[in-house]
């Protein structure tokens, strides 16, 4: 549909009608300067059209009969004689009038039709994707609740259980040693183990549900998951903020954790690398999130074939308003950002 058909349909239909009769009003001037001997009833059919699309089709039929009016008084006007051929004329241009208006208004019926069903259509694709949104924040959180849960239970059972253990192992290192048993030794060594294990089940723990167990929020669990890797995978990860900001959204916090999370393991999974920075940062109004590493950096395909956990991050980033990208560092190795508008996330500096 052109410009000056949109303009049109923007208009009251008050202001087509009175288009309309100002055409045949302007074109019956012309027709009749124009002399009776020239036949002008074509240029009567823009009016016509414009009542009968962008008003009615009766208004397009009363268009219709004043411009074979307009016409026929014109040509009688400026010196026309005899009746015969002016009205047959005129009859003529009312038929061809009257099928333009019929077609005309068939055409716009159709239009109406086909704007009604595609409206429908917007809608409910607009109500399918607003409930697929829906799902996947319910997904997601149903997720998020089940780790959280399985990180309480790690903390709060399994490190009770193993703590209560290694408790009972150093009685029984004491009684050993009061004894001067030879298996003194072992027994010290089982409950050296037990406590490896405490503190490796802590970090599970921390990993699993981290922003919900430390009241500290992000900042803290993005330091203590920088020192587990570095712990746990023999890797300097550490994690670098100037003034970190303190973000208190909770839904927020937790899918920048896990966007961190995930860039991290996958540089350790498949880069291979020595180094890993993690920062968090403000900067131009917004909150930027990124991880780095210098390992063995994407693979030559990587833009054609994004793994899970790359489209993982980027919906957690979409979730909560941000953007997301990942591409070869400058240096080697991997390069993950998440920005994110500072007005959706709630913070203030520390």
């Amino acid at each position: 549909m052109s410009a000056w058909t949109e303009q049109f349909e923007k208009r009251p239909r008050i202001f087509s009608a009175s288009v309309s009769v100002a055409l045949v009003a302007l074109i019956g001037l012309i027709d009749y300067l124009a002399g009776y001997d020239i036949y002008f009833s074509a240029f009567y059919l823009l009016p016509v059209a414009i009542a009968a699309w962008f008003v009615s089709g009766t208004f397009g039929v009363i268009i219709s009969l004043s411009s074979v009016i307009v016409s026929v008084a014109g040509d009688y006007a400026a010196g026309a004689r005899g009746v015969f051929v002016p009205v047959w004329n005129g009859a003529i241009a009312l038929t061809v009038y009257f099928v333009v208006v019929k077609a005309i208004t068939s055409l716009r019926r159709l239009h109406n039709e086909l704007e009604e069903r595609v409206r429908q259509r917007t809608i409910a694709l607009s109500n399918e994707m607003q409930e697929r949104e829906r799902l996947e924040k319910e997904i997601l959180a149903i997720s998020e609740r089940e780790q959280l849960r399985i990180g309480h239970d790690l903390h709060d059972t399994l490190c009770q259980h193993l703590t209560a253990t290694a408790m009972a192992g150093q009685v029984l290192g004491q009684k050993l040693a009061a004894k001067s048993a030879p298996e003194t030794a072992d027994a010290r060594e089982i409950v050296k183990l037990v406590e490896e294990s405490i503190t490796l089940t802590r970090n599970l723990a921390h990993g699993i549900a981290p922003v919900e167990m430390e009241n500290e929020g992000l900042i803290t669990a993005l330091q203590e998951f920088a020192a587990n890797i570095s712990q746990l995978f023999k890797v300097n990860c550490r994690f670098d903020a100037d003034s970190p900001p303190m973000v208190h959204d909770s839904d927020a916090a937790t899918h920048l954790y896990r966007i961190a999370q995930e860039a991290v393991n996958n540089a350790i999974r498949h880069g291979k690398p020595h180094q890993i920075v993690m920062s968090l940062s403000a900067q131009r109004g917004r909150l930027e999130l990124t991880v780095e590493d210098d390992g063995t950096g994407l693979p030559e395909d990587w833009q054609k074939n994004r793994g899970l956990g790359t489209r993982i991050m980027a919906h957690r980033a979409a979730m909560i308003g941000g953007t997301f990208s990942i591409e070869p560092n400058p240096t080697g190795g991997t390069f993950v950002k998440c920005s994110f508008p500072l007005a959706t996330i709630a913070m203030d500096p520390l």
